[in-house]
């Protein structure tokens, strides 16, 4: 017995005009993964081939290979093809590696935190 309805069809339908060609997958962990889809199913589930996960702070990217890669539907926010013959990110994008990425990442999660902890500080000057 399938669990498959009409609208699960026309999804994967849908993917299939992306099968072989090289795809941005943004997940809902806010994750970027790039890499060729090589199989699908009604949920979505994907299978991308020579994926990695492109991390951006700031200025700066990095990507990390991560290979044969499967993907649950249930994580997926939304699918693109790349245009291959086209730059993928903006010129003042800087590639740099795997270490400097993490450390611009904890650089930002401490600002991000310095900034939360400051709001805290500062809730009682709210007149509303």
């Amino acid at each position: 017995m399938s669990w498959a309805g009409p609208e699960d069809v026309f999804l994967s339908t849908s993917l299939a005009s992306y099968l072989d060609k090289k795809l941005l997958v943004l997940l809902r962990d806010g994750r970027k993964l790039l890499g060729i889809l090589r199989s699908f199913d009604q949920f979505a589930n994907a299978v991308l081939e020579g994926a990695c996960e492109r991390v951006i702070v700031g200025g700066l990217y990095c990507d990390i290979p991560l290979g044969l890669y499967i993907i649950r539907g249930e994580n997926v926010v939304l699918i693109g093809e790349l245009d291959l013959e086209k730059e993928e990110l903006p010129s003042h994008m800087t590639r740099v590696s795997s270490e400097e990425i993490k450390r611009a990442q904890k650089a930002e999660r401490e600002a991000s935190e310095l900034k939360g902890m400051m709001n805290k500080r500062m809730d009682f000057l709210d007149m509303d």
